[in-house]
């Protein structure tokens, strides 16, 4: 059983749980903690020991924070704030697979017809869900399970300022999610992504207690916000090959009035790229060992 995870988590037919297939990560304190813990340290003892020094020491704390934001802001796909999954295993590449994330469902509108894009071409994808819209569509949850697909965890609310959180609001905000995922559908979830993948160096720990691996990607398309289709599109097809991880996303759509989400114009017209290029649409879990990042 994963470390802390909620009771009851039936493996349900076809699928297997977690355990049988990642590597549970082991934590270790980001490059940002290693430095930022002894500076602050030092700081602190050289405004003791010297007193006339404290705008010298003020200084190399405020760069150390503007450090940790330009890492939380910029770097989104970065490492500096802990283990990060940017790429599938290189097996995986080798296999000519690709990963399919979808983030901010399930929703009643737009999921079920992802799930028929899908189908249709035979692909499978990692679904990044929201605990409380779980809740909110249990049955809409356990149709992405029944269809052979994955539910990762996408936090409970998808809080705007989950990056500045500390541990314990993360923790409550992880756990509710993975509680809901796995009530929902007996499965527990092996992958986090934080919401719009803001993190901070605290979330590492987090989740390595979870048993959970942080993800992000390796290209996304920008779908919440591009009103062009075309656009999503380039940006996803763009240099992409295999082992690659997609970001798209089937809730937190643009609409506008009589006008479809782009989501619904960009899949088929990837997935027939993917057929193309030879490339294997594959679930998280599908891809094997995830190892080390």
């Amino acid at each position: 059983m994963l470390p802390d995870a909620p009771p009851n988590l039936a493996t349900k037919a076809g699928h297997q749980t977690a355990e049988n297939i990642v590597q549970l990560p082991f934590w270790r304190a980001s490059p940002v903690l290693l430095l930022s813990t002894p500076l602050h340290l030092v700081c602190l003892a050289l405004v003791l020991l010297a007193p006339s020094l404290w705008r010298w020491a003020l200084s190399a704390v405020i760069a150390n924070h503007v450090l940790i934001l330009a890492s939380v802001i910029l770097s989104p796909r970065g490492r500096l704030l802990g283990p990060n999954m940017t790429r599938l295993p290189p097996a995986a590449a080798q296999r000519g697979e690709v990963a399919l994330t979808f983030d901010d469902g399930p929703d009643p509108m737009v999921t079920p017809r992802v799930l028929d894009l899908l189908d249709r071409y035979g692909a499978k994808a990692s679904f990044f869900c929201i605990g409380n819209k779980v809740l909110a569509y249990p049955e809409l949850t356990r149709e992405i399970i029944r269809r052979g697909h994955s539910v990762e965890n996408h936090t409970n609310s998808h809080p705007h300022a989950f990056a500045l959180f500390g541990p314990a609001a993360m923790r409550r905000e992880i756990d509710s999610a993975q509680t809901a995922i796995c009530e929902t559908t007996g499965i527990a979830p092996s992958f986090f992504r934080a919401p719009m993948g803001f993190r901070n160096p605290l979330l590492a720990p987090v989740v390595a207690r979870t048993g959970m691996h942080y993800v992000s990607w390796t290209r996304r398309g920008y779908d919440t916000v591009a009103k062009s289709a075309e656009q999503v599109l380039q940006r996803l097809q763009r240099g992409l090959a295999a082992g690659d991880i997609l970001l798209l996303h089937d809730g937190r759509s643009i609409r506008t009035r009589n006008v479809s989400p782009p989501i619904l114009e960009v899949l088929p017209r990837l997935l027939e790229h993917l057929r193309k290029h030879n490339l294997k649409p594959v679930a998280l879990q599908t891809a094997g060992h995830v190892g080390k990042f």
